[in-house]
């Protein structure tokens, strides 16, 4: 008597497909896409300081208005950071244990820099993120940043950041986060299109580049407001410390 081969139920293919390779890999694309746009909304925001202190404070008083929204987009957007922090970390020990012997040539030779040290730029952007919202988003490490309120009486956003990134240390470790999201993204985004089955031989190096381009412009759109401080560009409003 032949046996009967039953499918198996749909429940049990999505927890295959989740924890299998390709699986964890969609995850890593979703949710570094949601938190890329972010990236993205975040420095057109901060940009808004070289309009100046009433453009900026606006705009931040404008957020303040909609906590709701705020802090449903602070949920997703924790979500997503685990999520893609728990599955990047699987994957690079998946990778390690795929490798156990060390050739004498490195067989990832082809790969690039980035995309071999996405673990470490990772861990890079997770650590300044912490601290970034210790320092400016709850005011932790800097409370006397609450005092601070403009002509109109709102909270001076634009004085908190230029008395932020007026320490040196401050600014280059800033900068220096700002390096590892831009260099994270020089592989991230070319390997979206790739999970998403958008990419192919032909597209490859138009993504590449464009990936470059995209991660280049990112890091100077956030290093130019530190940048802009040190060099007394952007100067703190007449009586403000």
């Amino acid at each position: 008597m032949n046996s009967v081969q039953t499918k198996p139920a749909p429940s049990e293919v999505q927890v295959k497909f989740i924890s299998s390779s390709i699986g964890k890999k969609m995850f890593m694309a979703v949710t570094g896409l949601f938190m890329f746009l972010f990236v993205l909304g975040h420095m057109v925001g901060n940009l808004q300081i070289f309009i100046g202190q009433d453009q900026l404070n606006a705009y931040a008083n404008a957020l303040k208005k909609v906590p709701e929204l705020i802090w449903l987009v602070r949920a997703v957007l924790l979500v997503c950071l685990v999520l893609h922090v728990w599955r990047g970390i699987q994957l690079y020990f998946e990778n390690l244990s795929s490798r156990p012997v060390r050739y004498i040539v490195n067989s990832t030779v082809q790969a690039s820099i980035a995309s071999r040290t996405m673990i470490f730029t990772g861990a890079g952007i997770f650590l300044y993120v912490v601290y970034h919202l210790l320092h400016y988003t709850f005011l932790v490490t800097n409370p006397q940043y609450a005092g601070l309120h403009d002509a109109l009486g709102r909270h001076d956003v634009y004085s908190m950041v230029i008395l932020g990134f007026q320490n040196g240390w401050i600014s280059a470790v800033y900068i220096l986060a700002m390096f590892s999201l831009g260099y994270h993204l020089t592989h991230a985004l070319p390997s979206l299109f790739q999970t998403l089955g958008l990419n192919n031989d032909k597209t490859r190096t138009k993504y590449d580049v464009a990936g470059w381009i995209i991660a280049v412009l990112v890091f100077i759109g956030f290093s130019a407001i530190p940048v802009a401080v040190l060099l007394n560009i952007i100067k703190l409003p007449e009586g403000v410390l």
